[in-house]
């Protein structure tokens, strides 16, 4: 299951690794030699996720990490520094979408959102940035949306998320150059998942020019390469991965 070895010796955490998207990012760091901790709130599944891709070879294992818990994060280090002595690469992936008309979002799922989606990558950022000095450096990679970019109907605090990430991308990018730490994110349009696998192709598709939703695996494309040495001049952006839809 493996398909390079250009990321062989490294050390990753990766959020909201359970399913979707997540799990792909860690597959694909660890198919590229990564060790690989994934990490989410849906245990039972990732634990299983976790297993199945050690029965095919890949060094994968689960913890329970809630993003906007700072103890998580703390504990998250711990085991990491413990097992692997170092950190090179985080994947800030966990998120939560909603939908509410802004006339009607309500206090309670807008903090929620902002609180996943936004604090848990500043916290994040802030409990490993110790660990990646002493390992020489790394890649944080910041998982946003062109939700970031653009508005959405009915995406309100979700758009505001994304956005304030890519604020968030930038200024960590500036902060951390010296460190050795290189900061991006990425900007997914639709992405096929098993959650809309058998879903009429509906969302962004009539607007994106290639007519279709991205698979997981070209998503995961862009972590590994964020993650990899061959990006190793590229910190402070934002890669767009939607098919066109913002070039209109």
């Amino acid at each position: 299951m493996r398909t390079s070895a250009r990321l062989s010796g490294r050390t990753a955490i990766v959020t909201g690794a359970a399913r979707g998207q997540g799990a792909s990012h860690a597959r694909r760091l660890a198919a590229e030699g990564a060790r690989v901790l994934a990490c989410d709130v849906q245990d039972d599944v990732g634990k299983a996720e976790a297993a199945w891709l050690r029965q095919r070879g890949l060094d994968v294992e689960y913890l329970h990490l809630d993003v906007s818990s700072p103890p998580d994060w703390a504990r998250a280090v711990t085991v990491v520094r413990d097992a692997f002595g170092r950190l090179d690469v985080l994947v800030n992936n966990a998120k939560i979408i909603h939908v509410n008309p802004l006339l009607e979002e309500r206090i309670e799922d807008w903090n929620t959102t902002l609180a996943v989606n936004t604090t848990g990558p500043l916290l994040g950022i802030q409990a490993v940035v110790p660990l990646m000095r002493e390992s020489g450096g790394g890649s944080i990679v910041n998982v946003s949306s062109v939700s970031g970019i653009v508005g959405a109907v009915g995406h309100v605090a979700y758009c505001a998320s994304k956005a304030a990430l890519g604020a968030i991308t930038r200024t960590a990018a500036l902060e951390l150059a010296a460190d050795g730490i290189r900061v991006n994110a990425i900007c997914p349009g639709g992405v096929s998942t098993p959650m809309n696998a058998n879903e009429k192709e509906g969302g962004v598709v009539p607007q994106t020019p290639m007519g279709r939703r991205a698979h997981l695996r070209e998503i995961s494309g862009a972590v590994a390469h964020l993650a990899s040495d061959d990006s190793a001049f590229t910190t402070g952006t934002e890669i767009v991965i939607d098919g066109g839809l913002l070039a209109h």
